[in-house]
């Protein structure tokens, strides 16, 4: 693993504009297709495109109406606790493993997907209305790292080319304020790179050393995307020299015996 990495001096990363809203059973790879079309772009050997969670799960038609859901007596005691509506907690609940902390406006989760997120990553932001008197949330994408693999397929069969697809989303941490862009799914590409053994500058052998490029790649694509009205859920990254694998974003979850904030 160590020898297939090769450092990169330079950088290049541009978002796919004038994006228009994802509908359910939209094909996305075509709506990025027609998107670099109508730029005058096209995809290359190696790039990886980013693409945000969010219109993932709009093609997958991953929308909830609150008022469908069935509550349970669970979720109605959590929810005096966090101070949201029962409805949105028993989604949380239906989406996770396990509930790691709560306390007022603030549920954290371990994901049945393995992530540990905030809400289960379930969103109300930057959703078209439909019934205006009906409250709707979206959830994440059933299976990332699945329908990152899937994408891949598409735009490679389409370019010809070799590409790495990876799907984001933004997150806090327990030891920062702010929320960063991180990897849900990933294909095509090693996502963690295992330096344990190389040697520094120095001769000195690292010990512990991993990098989690897939989520440092991920944070830079969200400084593009935005949180607010910006539009842009597609950015293409160019110059990576990242290592093929058939591994995914699996790799980047701790093991819940090396998790210290639990």
């Amino acid at each position: 693993m160590i020898g297939e990495f090769m450092s990169v001096a330079n950088l290049s990363l541009f978002a796919v504009t004038n994006f228009p809203e994802v509908c359910p059973g939209d094909d996305v790879a075509a709506v990025i297709i027609a998107g670099l079309t109508a730029m005058h772009e096209r995809l290359q050997d190696g790039d990886l495109v980013v693409v945000a969670q969010k219109i993932i799960s709009k093609a997958e038609n991953r929308y909830v109406y609150l008022d469908e859901v069935s509550v349970s007596d669970q979720a109605q005691e959590l929810a005096l606790t966090v101070d949201k509506p029962a409805a949105l907690v028993q989604l949380i609940l239906n989406e996770s493993a396990a509930v790691i902390r709560s306390c007022p406006q603030a549920l954290i989760v371990e994901h049945v997907q393995g992530y540990i997120h905030a809400n289960a990553g379930i969103d109300h932001s930057n959703l078209p209305d439909v019934q205006q008197d009906r409250e709707r949330v979206l959830l994440l994408p059933e299976d990332c790292n699945a329908s990152a693999a899937a994408l891949r397929e598409q735009l490679q069969n389409h370019y010809g080319v070799t590409v790495s697809t990876l799907i984001n989303d933004s997150a806090g941490r327990a030891w920062r304020v702010g929320t960063i862009g991180f990897t849900l799914g990933s294909a095509g590409f090693q996502p963690l790179l295992d330096l344990v053994g190389a040697q520094d500058r120095y001769g000195k052998t690292l010990k512990t050393t991993q990098v989690a490029i897939a989520d440092e790649l991920a944070a830079a694509a969200s400084f593009l995307m935005g949180q607010a009205d910006e539009g842009q859920p597609v950015i293409i990254i160019r110059g990576a020299r990242l290592p093929h694998s058939k591994s995914d974003a699996k790799a980047l979850l701790r093991d819940k015996t090396q998790d210290l904030f639990r």
